[in-house]
């Protein structure tokens, strides 16, 4: 058995009578999860798969699902990622690229009609996720004689669908061994945890916000459930949903993405009520050091973020409390340390060089957890490292609009625009310019309340912030924008909003 299908079946037989998962205010046990968990194993082997199969799963945020993943991750298939929430024939087309031997979902999602036809035109086998937690049932047998399916993909264990905020999503083909380094990484942040320590059943609740489509959402469930943590699941994220979980919980860490964060701290939630937290962390997107403050400011709660991808099997670099605590004041732009087993260093884009600490360039990183474990991996990100090994991620180098020539960094624009004190989150996009190619434009989200600025008083808070060329030529006041599943911006539809031309105020 893999270390990951160890770890299950120890945590499972602990103690099954024990609360393991609430979700929509109801308690599972973990005889409960364990139970589906097994009465998925024994369909997948029913249907006479090898090690290395690969199973499409359609990820929901629910508990059925959850036990879904750890059946197939505990039975050494290979996870195949798909996303419920795509409109329908999107969805069946991608089952219907993917090859799949067999699709697990919930019962209304392979009843759609789209989808229940592409299932029933593959000789690919379907099983069907009963209630919430609830088991499992085969509506349709896998045909051993298929000769159209993409049977195994020895060696890996989940292929990741990427979020998307910037084009299609990919799939990223995660190696078991790659996982299961970077598992253990996970578990180092366990207060007295040791490599090799046996399962055991841990006190406090963690919040899930996070969508299991996200690469974060599904790391954050299996290092729960794997690591003997009990779980409150949210189907999807509201202020109200977190901060309720928060106040019946009372959980010491909780996660939140940066626009949640500043949704939250938009809500005013009182003190008192976040009173059990002595860190929030944060990921999948960048942080304004300005919402940290205030957290900080207002609640006296450390927010430490993490830095991932896909690629990576989850996080490679974070803060630790115990660095926020001494280092915030010096290095709070920095999105923390990298993980043991995990090495960076910062080269010049053109030329490859390695440059000297401090200096800005194009991160390249390296680890057992990813790649083949010797090989340097270029990010697309734009980074320094200081003397100190602190990661500063100073943006993306890959979406760059150029503007007659001039390179301008989104992430740049947006920060600027942050500072404005009506502004509680900004994104910005390119857009075509018939004389200069390409130009900045700004989706604005207002603070609760806020008046609204004209855009000659943001062109002008701007001109003390930005190069001229940098200063968007269009803004556009919104309620929200288009996101992704894991609440990042969604930056191809946010660029539609654009089209036709509307101002703000």
């Amino acid at each position: 058995m893999s270390q990951v299908a160890d770890l299950l079946t120890g945590v499972l037989a602990l103690d099954p009578a024990a609360d393991a998962i609430e979700f929509r205010g109801r308690w599972h046990q973990w005889d409960e999860v364990a139970d589906a968990v097994a009465a998925i194993r024994g369909l997948l082997s029913d249907q006479g798969l090898v090690s290395g199969a690969r199973v499409g799963i359609l990820l929901r945020t629910r508990p059925s699902v959850l036990t879904a993943v750890l059946a197939t991750v505990a039975s050494n298939s290979c996870l195949v990622s798909v996303n419920p929430l795509l409109p329908d024939d999107r969805l069946a087309d991608d089952i219907a690229q993917l090859r799949l031997p067999v699709v697990i979902g919930t019962r209304e999602d392979l009843s759609r009609p789209a989808v229940r036809a592409a299932m029933e035109a593959s000789g690919g086998g379907v099983i069907a996720l009963d209630d919430v937690l609830g088991g499992a049932t085969l509506l349709k047998a896998v045909d051993p004689l298929a000769k159209d399916l993409r049977w195994t993909e020895p060696g890996v264990i989940i292929e990741m669908l990427t979020s998307g905020t910037t084009g299609s999503p990919k799939r990223i083909p995660l190696k078991r061994t790659a996982f299961e380094k970077s598992f253990q990484g996970a578990l180092s942040y366990e207060k007295g945890h040791r490599p090799g320590d046996p399962p055991k059943l841990r006190s406090g609740t963690t919040i899930l916000t996070a969508p299991l489509t996200h690469i974060g959402g599904l790391w954050g469930a299996l290092t729960s459930v794997l690591g003997g943590r009990k779980s409150c699941m949210l189907e999807r994220f509201s202020v109200e949903s977190w901060r309720d979980a928060i106040v019946r919980h009372r959980p010491k860490v909780a996660g939140a993405v940066p626009a949640a964060l500043r949704m939250i701290l938009d809500a005013d939630i009182p003190r008192e009520d976040l009173s059990s937290l002595v860190a929030i962390r944060t990921g999948a997107a960048p942080l304004d050091p300005a919402t940290t403050q205030a957290f900080w400011d207002r609640y006296g709660i450390p927010v430490l973020q993490n830095y991932g991808a896909t690629e990576f099997a989850g996080a490679i670099a974070g803060w630790t409390l115990q660095d926020f605590l001494a280092q915030r004041q010096n290095k709070g732009v920095s999105v923390g340390r990298f993980q043991p087993g995990v090495e960076g260093r910062i080269v010049d884009p053109a030329t490859g060089a390695v440059l000297e600490p401090g200096s800005e360039g194009v991160l390249e990183v390296r680890s057992q957890q990813f790649g083949d474990g010797l090989s340097w991996v270029r990010t697309t990100d734009r980074a320094s490292i200081d003397e100190d090994g602190f990661l500063f991620i100073h943006g993306r180098a890959d979406n760059a609009i150029v503007r007659g020539g001039f390179k301008v960094h989104p992430d740049d624009v947006v920060a600027a625009i942050e500072r404005h004190p009506a502004v509680r989150e900004a994104v910005v996009v390119g857009i075509d310019d018939p004389r200069l190619g390409a130009a900045p434009a700004a989706a604005v989200i207002l603070k609760t309340g806020a008046a609204v600025p004209s855009v000659a008083e943001l062109t002008t808070f701007l001109r003390d912030l930005l190069l001229p060329y940098q200063i968007p030529v269009r803004f556009l006041i919104v309620d929200d924008v288009p996101r992704t599943e894991s609440f990042k911006p969604a930056l191809l539809r946010v660029r539609d909003l654009f089209t036709p031309a509307v101002d703000a105020a």
